[in-house]
């Protein structure tokens, strides 16, 4: 039994390991491709040119044969060059209404409707197709409109990709291809191609898998023919989670894309999409500018945006990729550094121990003087600061004195009923000059504690704005507001109550005060609480 598993096991090895092998000489083949692809596209053009001076050489009279050529040139662009196609398919809707042929004319809106699909304009290419008289077509016409109609159904099925509009979309693309089919002979590749199509769009993987399989083992398909295949077949590996295949697939359509000089194509693309999930940047970066230029050299718009939409993650991984190798490089380097550097240190410490330990018992020593120093000098900012709060406390305490002793005095006086000394006595109290001492004794008190307060109060204004304070005045009413602020009142009300005011004049000094603020007025009271103490 342990023999059976270890022989299981040694031919899945073997048999990924011819698969890797196989991929690794495919991908060599597509970069042999992409290096003559200038070739072929050369060769592609002169084909053209030819065409083109037959045309040239045609008399102007002679529409028909005219007609004719423009449509050999049309087939020629069609997957090479958006706007010459596009170009063509102009000039064959004019030379067909110039000889006043319906089938002509109709012929030319099929070929016309065909290049706006390629590109992506859905409405303009639905609108081209439209109202085209089918009976008029011979049977292969009509094999060709039901393909391009089924095509224009499935890429709106792939544009829309959701469970509400794809299902109908598809459905009627499966609608036209079955009336495609039976246009076609049982053994040609159209129908071969659009029924293993069919059965793709219509989840029957292992049927579609029949017909494609069968095309690929036909040596005498074209090169396009062979990308279509390889390329369509491809989706149904992908579908069914069989990645490598997949890619092999798809290198084989991109290789016969290049030979036949196809620039509307999705094969390359898709590869460089497979290899970047499977974190071949190198490849996939390689492949998708690849993809880039034969969008940019068609002219599609839906391709572009297609490409461009995963070359940014594929070169942005690459920058990764290679910013992480380069911090584990620099890690590495520096690992080794510090090894060598402490091996030196090492040595040094074993010949040196005992005067190295002097020194650092030394510098322990001085630090512990700095650090009882520091210390001292907390203790005494807190005890200078204690005592300035005590003082503040006493300062009240006196005030409460004050007021119990008239308290008696008074109490004695209404029990004499001495009104004459009750009124003395009530003279002998001075609102204002007890409220002034108070206000004052506040105003020592937190300019030892805040001795900055006022510079840093007028960096908050421009220069005509700032606080200008009269001769021996400490503060004004605008800085007591915001100084009981910073010290922790942030009720108006609190605030009106100890400068004896309404609640209306606190908020109002506040909000003058704020207005001329070079801050903004949210912002202000944050700025009042960031200034320190000493």
């Amino acid at each position: 039994m342990k023999f059976r598993i270890v022989c299981i096991v040694l031919l899945v090895i073997n048999s990924a390991a011819r698969g890797q092998k196989k991929t690794d000489s495919l991908l060599t083949a597509l970069n042999n491709a992409i290096e003559t692809s200038a070739g072929y596209d050369q060769a592609k053009v002169q084909g053209i040119q030819q065409l083109k001076q037959l045309t040239d050489r045609l008399p102007a009279v002679d529409l028909t044969a005219r007609f004719s050529m423009y449509q050999q040139l049309y087939e020629e662009y069609k997957i090479f060059n958006y706007d010459s196609a596009y170009n063509y398919a102009r000039k064959l809707q004019q030379t067909a209404a110039a000889l006043q042929d319906p089938v002509r004319n109709d012929l030319a809106r099929m070929k016309m409707g065909f290049i706006l699909l390629s590109s992506g304009m859905f409405k303009e290419a639905y609108d081209s197709l439209q109202n085209i008289r089918l009976p008029l077509f011979p049977d292969s016409l009509k094999a060709e409109y039901h393909c391009l109609m089924a095509r224009y159904y499935y890429d709106l099925a792939d544009y829309d990709n959701d469970q509400y509009h794809t299902p109908g979309y598809n459905a009627r693309g499966t609608q036209y291809l079955d009336s495609a089919l039976q246009y076609f002979p049982a053994q040609s590749f159209n129908y071969n191609y659009y029924s293993g199509l069919k059965n793709i769009r219509n989840g029957r993987r292992e049927d579609a898998a029949i017909y494609f399989q069968k095309l690929m083992s036909d040596t005498a398909l074209t090169h396009h023919e062979l990308a279509l295949t390889a390329s369509t077949l491809s989706d149904n590996y992908i579908q069914s989670g069989q990645t490598d295949t997949a890619i092999r697939l798809l290198i084989q359509a991109a290789i016969a894309d290049i030979k036949s000089s196809t620039k509307e194509t999705a094969a390359i693309f898709n590869l460089a999409s497979l290899l970047f999930k499977q974190g071949d940047l190198q490849s996939a970066s390689t492949y998708i500018e690849k993809a880039l230029n034969d969008a940019f050299s068609y002219g599609a718009r839906q391709r572009k945006i297609q490409v461009s939409a995963i070359l940014p993650l594929i070169e942005a991984e690459k920058v990764n990729r290679v910013e992480s190798e380069k911090r584990t490089l620099i890690t590495y380097a520096a690992i080794v550094t510090l090894l060598v550097i402490a091996l030196v240190v090492l040595i040094i410490i074993i010949f040196r121990q005992l005067r190295k330990l002097k020194v650092a018992q030394q510098i322990i020593t001085e630090a512990n003087i700095k650090q009882q120093e520091i210390n001292n000098k907390l203790l005494e900012a807190n005890k200078f600061k204690d005592e300035y709060i005590g003082y503040f406390f006493n300062g009240n305490s006196e005030f409460y004195a004050k007021m119990e002793k008239f308290k008696k005095n008074l109490e004695v006086k209404v029990a004499d009923r001495k009104l004459e000394e009750i009124r003395l006595l009530a003279n002998t109290i001075n609102i204002k000059k007890e409220k002034e001492e108070l206000l004052g004794n506040f105003d020592r008190i937190f300019l030892k504690l805040f001795p900055h307060f006022i510079e840093e109060f007028n960096t908050l204004f421009a220069p005509e704005n700032q606080i200008q304070l009269k001769e021996n005045e400490l503060l004004n009413t605008d800085l007591r507001i915001f100084a009981l602020i910073r010290m922790g009142l942030h009720d108006s009300e609190k605030i009106a109550r100890i400068l004896e005011y309404s609640v209306n004049t606190i908020n109002t000094y506040k909000t003058k005060i704020k207005n001329k603020s070079i801050v903004p007025n949210d912002e202000f009271e944050h700025r009042i609480m960031d200034i320190k103490s000493i």
